[in-house]
């Protein structure tokens, strides 16, 4: 486990290790010891995870928990590949920037997404699986997102498929940040 890159300040791209042999491969997603050597790095306490298992070319996002409830988040792709996408809310010199990679199950890494940060990603191939570990436990009425299409990012996609929420959220320049 090696963090890589600091992609928006306090939002970090992990390199996992990936063993193959011939049972298939191991990958381990979470060392406490090692996220605890990280200088700076908020403690993290698992409360809730869950996945998401996405067809090519699916959008997913920008998503959100506000305060109260708002949290920190592990994001991996656990089979398939994604392109994640970054958007700091966090008012100050960094609001509205924007940071994305290619998490692919090939190359096994995960984003640590900070408070404020929204997050989403478009699903390069069919079978793709993502997996979300967070501090705090889904809070239906703090559940928030911004517009995928609102910030200025190419999706590289000209036919996104998304949820009715998701193509309901209001447009980041809309969005009034309590981060």
């Amino acid at each position: 486990m090696h963090f890589v890159d600091e992609l928006l300040p306090g939002t970090w791209l992990v390199r996992l290790k990936r063993l193959d042999d011939a049972r298939g491969s191991f990958v381990k997603t979470y060392a406490r010891s090692v996220f605890e050597s990280v200088p700076g790095l908020p403690a993290f306490d698992f409360r809730e995870e869950f996945y998401s298992y996405s067809h090519r070319d699916v959008v997913r996002g920008m998503h959100f928990q506000l305060p109260p409830h708002d949290h920190m988040k592990l994001v991996y792709c656990a089979h398939g590949s994604a392109q994640d996408v970054l958007l700091d809310l966090r008012r100050g010199p960094g609001y509205g920037c924007v940071a994305t990679v290619k998490l692919d199950a090939a190359e096994p890494s995960l984003v640590l997404v900070p408070r404020g940060v929204a997050h989403g990603f478009r699903s390069l191939e069919d079978h793709t699986l993502m997996v979300y570990k967070t501090s705090t436990e889904h809070a239906p009425q703090y559940d928030a997102g911004v517009h995928w299409a609102s910030f200025g990012f190419d999706w590289a996609c000209n036919s996104p498929v998304m949820s009715a929420r998701d193509a309901k959220h209001p447009a980041f320049n809309e969005f009034d940040s309590p981060f």
